[in-house]
């Protein structure tokens, strides 16, 4: 019988960025095994920014991605292990390369107006024998019916199934409402939803988009994730049981593997602060924070300010240039105004 939510668990991947990228083949197979004993069907594996993320500008990996995909297949047991891969960051050489170490899943990810790039990707991700997801980022910077357009793109090319991804966790749960019921009610694939926490609305917004017909919930053990972290897998998983919906994910076997991530692996216990919470609330990319306190740092101005200027002109990631630019305006108004 198939369950009511797959859950997808990507501490492995999103919480690459709170370990600045230095997983370690020991920590990929403990967790994943854990992970696999406790009945979670899909883990997710690859630096946090996909495979091909490991570099200057991203950070780099204290292991190929390819030899912690290899390791965590090898501690799988019934679990699929799935990739993540931004066109353009990574490749297809690579992504050919995580199917030839046992990767049974790829979600190919893009900006959310931008599904048109992920034609190439998700195409070979079928040819491989891959369940090939489209991973449509940033979904709040797009009314529910471009949403949808972008959406039905990634249908039209193959996927499985279509998650709708709230990067910046800035979703309140009556945007989340409109946009999977549309979804749902067009598409005749998957629905799944992808959550941050950034406004503490991760787990709220996740049941929101299950109520409107999404089966697929990605979830971090203890949060572990990118800007405020994501969806708690184990309080997704407990409070789901309580509501009878069926994922198949031992609680107890989840609660003492969040017991060890909080001891061994997370430097600082994830929470929401005033910079995510900004974040959330300009609906900006967590990638623009360390830009952000920089460049607040030698403009001499405050970081939130530039994050909610930011999210006012709706700056998508490769944009970079725009947050020194806003600082140096913002600097030279100040300036103006102390004349």
């Amino acid at each position: 019988m198939r369950k009511d939510v797959l859950v997808t668990e990507v501490a492995l991947r999103d919480g690459s960025h709170v370990v600045a990228h230095q997983y370690t083949i020991d920590q990929v197979k403990n967790m994943t095994g854990k992970l696999s004993a406790a009945g979670v069907p899909y883990i997710e594996v690859s630096h946090g920014d996909g495979l091909g993320g490991s570099s200057l500008q991203y950070g780099f990996s204290k292991v190929n991605d390819i030899e912690l995909v290899e390791a965590a297949v090898e501690a799988a047991g019934k679990s699929v292990i799935s990739v993540l891969l931004i066109p353009g960051i990574g490749t297809i050489d690579q992504l050919r390369e995580a199917a030839h170490v046992g990767a049974k899943m790829a979600r190919i990810a893009t900006h959310v107006t931008e599904a048109d790039v992920s034609k190439q990707h998700l195409e070979a991700a079928k040819h491989l024998g891959m369940e090939a997801i489209g991973f449509l980022m940033m979904s709040h910077m797009a009314s529910p019916e471009k949403l949808l357009e972008q959406a039905s793109l990634m249908e039209s090319y193959g996927a499985d199934a279509v998650y709708v991804v709230d990067s910046a966790g800035s979703f309140l749960p009556n945007e989340v409402k409109t946009r999977i019921r549309l979804l749902k009610s067009k598409l005749n694939i998957d629905i799944g939803f992808h959550a941050h926490n950034n406004l503490s609305l991760a787990v709220a917004n996740s049941l929101v988009a299950i109520e409107e017909g999404a089966n697929r919930i990605d979830g971090s053990i203890r949060c572990l994730g990118a800007g405020a972290g994501n969806t708690q897998t184990e309080v997704l998983v407990a409070v789901l049981d309580r509501l009878g919906i069926r994922t198949d994910i031992d609680l107890y076997k989840m609660l003492d593997l969040s017991e060890e991530v909080g001891n061994t692996i997370m430097p600082k216990p994830q929470e929401i602060t005033d910079s995510s919470l900004i974040m959330g609330y300009s609906g900006v990319y967590s990638s623009f924070l360390l830009h952000a306190n920089k460049a607040a740092k030698k403009y001499g101005v405050d970081a939130r300010d530039i994050l909610m200027e930011l999210g006012r002109q709706k700056v998508v990631g490769g944009q970079e240039d725009t947050i020194i630019e806003v600082a140096e305006q913002m600097a030279l108004q100040k300036e103006g105004t102390l004349r």
